[in-house]
Order: structure tokens, then sequence, then C-alpha cells
């Protein structure tokens, strides 16, 4: 087999704790070749079918010249036993464009995960809206008025930008309502970006939970990313601490219920992040903390992953 990984360049890897690297090694280890490319080297012409320039690369084992690659060469992507699409966030008007790309090498034979469709179906910060059940009190708006009102209901809450990754562009404000305006002025742009406001969780001290979801079941352990000396947001990027521990009772009820869902709409992997009881984004643009899940627990995530992989070439 021959898997076609689409990311980010790869000498920005940090491959001790890279979630695609261990993708890419789980998969030759079990004897598949890669190749990788960037959305940028994917191609369209009438008469054509979507290609790309891309790279065959050999992993090495070493910790800092960890690959090997062969002259790049311009391959059709329906050629490919399967596309992995791990490109980072932010979800902007390229990657939108690169989905669309994808889904025209879908219509030509490829297989691509996760599904380029499901990918723009499914924004992270707003894909908790069909989920609303297992959701705290959340506001999406462009009105000032509304967050202000909000806030004078629930005191305490968390604002941030739709298309933020990382924790980037997240702000806390408590009861006495410090900074608020000057918080939205940033946020919403006078009305012309939407906010996600949502309640404080208090939980959080205890970790933002990634519990990821890979072929429609959750992983047995969840990370947890637990917020260092006065920060508020558990992001690994923002200086957070990411624990392994057991799924509780209430992940699993929400991996158990939002797995075969996502599933069955392409997403092969997911990763739905969870404070307390709550849910409060979906991201499956590119999951993380595979890696971080096997150091501390010994489980092989990336191994659920390609078997996962697998399964649906079959199908």
């Amino acid at each position: 087999m021959h898997i076609l990984f689409v990311a980010d360049p790869l000498t920005s890897f940090k491959i001790y704790k890279d979630t695609t690297f261990a993708m890419m090694r789980e998969a030759q280890r079990r004897g598949y070749a890669l190749s990788t490319c960037e959305p940028k080297d994917m191609r369209w012409q009438t008469g054509e079918k979507v290609t790309a320039t891309v790279q065959p690369i050999t992993l090495t084992g070493d910790a800092t010249d960890w690959f090997t690659a062969e002259p790049a060469l311009r391959q059709q992507l329906c050629d490919f036993d399967a596309i992995v699409m791990r490109k980072d966030p932010p979800f902007d008007s390229e990657f939108f464009y690169s989905t669309h790309l994808l889904e025209q090498a879908e219509r030509e034979g490829a297989r691509v995960f996760n599904k380029p469709r499901a990918l723009r179906d499914h924004p992270e910060k707003l894909a908790i809206l069909e989920f609303a059940q297992f959701s705290g009190p959340t506001l999406v708006t462009r009105s000032a008025e509304d967050i202000r009102r909000f806030h004078a209901e629930h005191k305490d809450i968390i604002l941030k930008p739709l298309d933020g990754m990382g924790g980037m562009g997240i702000f806390r404000v408590k009861e006495d309502g410090l900074n608020l305006g000057s918080i939205i002025e940033t946020l919403n742009r006078d009305g012309a970006q939407s906010v996600m406001v949502q309640k404080f969780l208090p939980e959080i001290v205890k970790g933002d939970k990634r519990v990821l979801v890979i072929g429609g079941k959750p992983v047995p352990y969840s990370l947890a990313r637990i917020p260092q000396g006065n920060e508020v947001r558990g992001n690994l990027a923002a200086g957070g601490l990411g624990v392994a521990q057991k799924l509780s009772a209430r992940d699993q009820e929400i991996g158990d219920a939002l797995g075969p869902v996502l599933a069955a709409r392409g997403l092969l992997l997911a990763g739905v992040d969870v404070i307390g009881d709550y849910v409060t984004e979906i991201n499956v643009t590119s999951p993380t903390c595979f890696q971080e899940i096997f150091q501390q627990t010994g489980f092989d995530v990336a191994a659920m992953f390609i078997d996962a992989l697998e399964a649906a070439l079959k199908d």
C-alpha cells in the first residue's frame, strides 16, 4: 500500500511529539510506502486528473535526520491507495480550496481521510452546535449586545474567535467585566466577525481533555491538557501540561455517542475536547496527542489509527 500524507513541511515536524510522524512510522512498520506533499503542491488542469508534486520518503529512525527523500515527481492523487489529509489549522481560504481539489480527486477514485466534504462541514468550533446536549452554555454571535447579555447571565465567560487554533485569541472575563468592551472590539471587529462565547468551566484546572475518536470508537485514554501558572488555556501550544488518563464514564458516553455519527460522515479521526462533563470543540483537521498518550500509557494510538484506515479501505 502507498499512502500520501498531505501535511505541513517535514522540516517543521517535532517528531518527538508529532502525530503525523507517529502515523507515518506505524505505516512504514507495516511495510507501506510513504509519500508527502503540501497543499500548495496540488494542481488540477482541464483534461487532467488532480495531481501533486510529491516526495517519496523513508523514515530512518534517527532523531535528527529522520527521513530520506527520493526526487520529487508529479503524480495523480487517485494512484495512491490512501491520502491522509494532515494540514494543520487554521482553516483558511487555502485550506478550503484544498478540500475542493481533494474532493475532485475522490471523484476520480482517490480515498481521502478525513473526507474533504466532512472537513468543510465540521468547523471545529461550530461542530458542537449539533451536539448541544453535551455542551455547556454557549453563544455564537456578531452582536456586542448579545455578548454583554450572556456575560450578565453567566458572570464568568470565555470568548474566542471561530478560526483560532492552539488557544490563540482566547480571553476570560470574570464577573467584574474588566476589559469586556475592549475584548469584544478586538474579536468581533465592529460586528464583522463572529465570536464564540462560553460559560467558564472551573473544571479546566483538571485539564482540557482531548478524547480521540478513531473509526467511530473512542481511544480508551484521553490527554488532559492542564493549564500552568495563571494561564486559563490548557492547550499544549499555550504551555499546558499533558497528562494521559483513562476515560471517565462521561468521556466514554460522549465518545460512544459522537463516534459513530462522525465516522459515518467520513471522519476517520476526530479529537473531542471535553472540560469537566462538557464538549467544547470537535477537532477534525489535524487532531494530535497520539504520542503523549502512547508514551504515558503504552496504548498505541497510531496502530489503532492504521487499523481503522485499513478497515475503511476495505469498505
